[in-house]
């Protein structure tokens, strides 16, 4: 899958809520209704929230450096990270001391007509954002669901802008049933129940983001359809015979590191096996071009350390304990597997 950073959608996204933040406070304003005052403050938290997804983009971007040396594609999950902050705490937590105080302190609405006409337009224009999320996703999705599509998608942005839209178009229906409640029973109390229900949306969104985003800062590994190709890549059926352990993980959406322990033969040359291993480099960058960074170490397989298999009370890269008929602190061959 893709790892696009759907640039179009963001700003698709940002033009839409600087729009609707000025309506809403405009309605507001006029109508002193809290579901639009927390709709505003939606607007421009998700308005913040797009300029931050464009500065890690940009951020991402920079080069590799000494104190870097595997550059800086992470800084994409540190601000997709920070708008679930911002959801939570900027839209959510404002909703929710909204809404309590429209509760406590209610008063009916003023000139429904504002906030009524506001809510319309801001459906349509979230509607248009939601609909360039959708159509850019659609893109990379392929065949996932789109519970898969946001839970295994290594580029943070569309799965935030399609989170952000969906739950601004939920709150709008939610604050226009406030709004309307309101007007047709002639009590604020229906105001500030949509604001509460809209703080909770919003906070719920934001657990799922931020959890997302936490699960790609701690670093994934390649999907299981990339391991594989890379597997296939690496053993050329010559020098290389297989696979004997792999380690990947995403330093960025659009770069994988790759590390594998290789079988070769006995009796090849130091000349033969680098060539063998320049050449499975190769292979694997064209099978999959994000494999940016490969470190392939060579070994002779022993079935006998195979069968005793690695010891799973260590880390990967810890010395695992001695097993039967191995020296001790001398680390057995773990049979094949993708490093999940």
């Amino acid at each position: 899958m893709s790892a696009s950073g759907g640039t179009k959608a963001i700003v698709a996204a940002l033009g839409a809520n600087l729009a609707i933040a000025v309506a809403k406070f405009v309605a507001f304003l006029f109508s002193g209704s809290s579901s639009m005052l927390a709709e505003s403050v939606h607007s421009v938290a998700d308005s913040g929230n797009q300029g931050l997804l464009l500065l890690g983009g940009k951020k991402a971007r920079r080069e590799a450096t000494p104190q870097h040396p595997f550059g800086y594609g992470r800084e994409r999950y540190i601000y997709a990270f920070l708008v679930s902050i911002v959801l939570f705490s900027v839209g959510g937590m404002f909703a929710l001391y909204e809404g309590y105080e429209k509760i406590k302190n209610p008063h009916a609405v003023e000139s429904w007509y504002w906030p009524v006409g506001v809510l319309v337009f801001a459906i349509i224009a979230e509607g248009f954002s939601f609909r360039t999320a959708i159509k850019e996703s659609n893109e990379t999705r392929g065949s996932l669901s789109w519970r898969e599509f946001i839970r295994r998608a290594k580029a943070p942005e569309l799965p935030v802008v399609l989170l952000e839209d969906f739950g601004a178009l939920i709150g709008l229906v939610l604050a226009l049933g406030g709004v309307g409640m309101a007007l047709a029973t002639g009590d604020g109390v229906w105001d500030g129940i949509g604001t509460l229900c809209i703080g909770a949306l919003l906070i719920i969104i934001a657990i799922v983001l931020a959890a997302e985003t936490k699960s790609l800062l701690l670093g994934e590994a390649a999907g299981a359809d990339q391991v594989e190709k890379i597997k296939a890549a690496v053993v050329d059926g010559d020098t290389v015979t297989r696979v004997i352990h792999m380690r990947t993980l995403h330093l960025g959406p659009e770069e994988l590191l790759v590390a594998a322990k290789i079988a070769v033969r006995h009796d090849d040359t130091a000349s033969e096996v680098a060539n063998a291993i320049n050449a499975a480099e190769a292979r694997i960058r064209e099978a999959v071009p994000i494999a940016r960074v490969i470190y392939l170490e060579p070994d002779i397989y022993s079935a006998a350390a195979a069968a005793a298999g690695a010891n799973p009370g260590k880390t990967p890269g810890g010395a695992p304990e001695a097993t039967p008929g191995t020296p001790s602190g001398k680390t057995p061959d773990a049979p094949a597997n993708s490093g999940h």
